[in-house]
């Protein structure tokens, strides 16, 4: 386990100090999160280091996973969609099951913690199956700008059941909740797998296990394959900039086990860049260890998120510490991570023409991507590190147990 003081070198003393300070005036209470699943995706991976690293530092912080069948799954990515905007057929079943799932898994837990959060909305009923007897929170991790409608009248009744939701983008407040907010930013862990420097050898020995030539300059993106991401947008997109630079697309993507959507998506893109598969200008990787991912973010010359939606999209933090410039959607929380111009570019989504030449100039601008690079890193050291997301809970747990 990565001990606390190994992030002082990153961090420097006063924040460490700060948090170990902070960690104190914990001790005998106990806190809880809950989630869907324990990999795949930003929230697993944030509490897979703020779990360990809070319970070292004498916090007795748990974590809770509501396992469920194939079914619940296909009905809450359809929640996920509708939230951001998708369309969906919320009929009695669909809600029976999504809260018929809630409950069973309530009927054989008992909260009896000081505070409890509850992450994204496949757990929000939750709160409606347990006798409340501490402060529930609920940590919103997408982009809730423009729901659908019905779903979002059947949900909003259950947010309003808690006594706060974090957000991370004041654009996610809703004139028709009754709850107060707070704004905690997501954060990537500087120590881990994904996120620790690599020397060129590593570097180098990762692209060979996948064979990624390094022959030409690299574009990548690394998200899930889903709707939101446009993956297909990124194919067309990368048509445009082979007609003016030598390239290669490399786009890596997970396969999380709440989000049954996601083996169609990759069918779908691998049937659009089958010619350029084929002949090697686009690499597709599914499932790739985090240490890939990281070669891959380090060894790229343009990190690409071309998301139509976006909670907040860590995977643009995780490019910016690697010294990677971005070309990036002007949506969600993205823009608190990239300042155009400075670190990186923003895009409208669905402007193909603005993204192609925006890559196009990064990658004919070596300068240019070394200047934004330093500036990227900087950004997330300030801002997107799990330890300043671990200070901020303990900061709300602290508010909450106060109430």
């Amino acid at each position: 386990m990565i001990d606390i003081e190994q992030y002082r070198k990153v961090v420097g003393d006063k924040q460490i100090d700060d948090l170990i300070e902070k960690a104190k005036t914990h001790a005998g209470k106990k806190y809880l999160m809950v989630n869907t699943t324990a990999d795949g995706g930003g929230v697993a991976e944030m509490l897979n280091s703020m779990v360990p690293i809070l319970n070292h530092l004498g916090v007795a912080l748990e974590w809770k996973i509501l396992h469920g069948f194939h079914e619940f799954f296909e009905v809450t990515k359809s929640f996920h969609n509708g939230l951001q905007g998708g369309d969906i057929s919320l009929t009695k079943e669909v809600k029976d099951l999504y809260l018929g799932t809630n409950e069973e898994f309530a009927s054989y837990n008992e909260f009896d913690h000081d505070v409890v959060v509850i992450h994204d909305p496949q757990p929000l009923p939750l709160i409606a199956f347990f006798e409340k007897k501490q402060p529930w929170v609920w940590r919103l991790h997408i982009d809730i700008t423009h729901p659908n409608e019905d779903l979002w009248d059947f949900v909003k009744g259950y947010i309003q059941m808690y006594d706060k939701m974090i957000i991370s983008n004041t654009a996610y407040r809703k004139d028709d909740l009754v709850i107060d907010d707070v704004i905690i930013f997501p954060a990537i862990d500087p120590l881990t797998e994904k996120n620790k420097e690599l020397g060129k050898e590593k570097i180098e020995e990762e692209m060979g296990k996948h064979n990624i030539p390094l022959d030409k300059p690299i574009i990548s993106q690394i998200s899930r394959f889903d709707i939101w991401k446009d993956p297909e947008g990124v194919i067309d997109v990368f048509r445009k900039v082979k007609e003016t630079a030598d390239c290669r697309l490399v786009m890596c993507g997970s396969m999380a086990s709440d989000d049954p959507e996601g083996g169609e998506i990759f069918k779908r893109v691998e049937a659009k860049a089958r010619d350029l598969t084929e002949s090697g200008d686009v690499i597709l990787v599914i499932n790739a260890e985090e240490v890939f991912v990281n070669a891959l973010q380090s060894v790229s010359d343009v990190v690409i998120q071309k998301s139509i939606r976006e909670g907040f999209g860590l995977t643009v933090s995780e490019a910016l510490w690697k010294g990677t410039p971005v070309v990036t959607s002007k949506v969600g929380g993205i823009p608190l991570q990239v300042k155009d111009g400075e670190n990186g570019f923003l895009c409208e989504p669905t402007d193909n023409d603005a993204y192609a030449e925006r890559i196009i100039t990064l990658l004919n601008d070596q300068d240019l991507r070394e200047r934004m690079g330093k500036k990227g890193k900087e950004h997330v050291r300030e801002n997107f590190l799990i330890t300043r997301l671990m200070s901020d809970y303990l900061d709300l747990f602290s508010e909450m147990i106060q109430k």
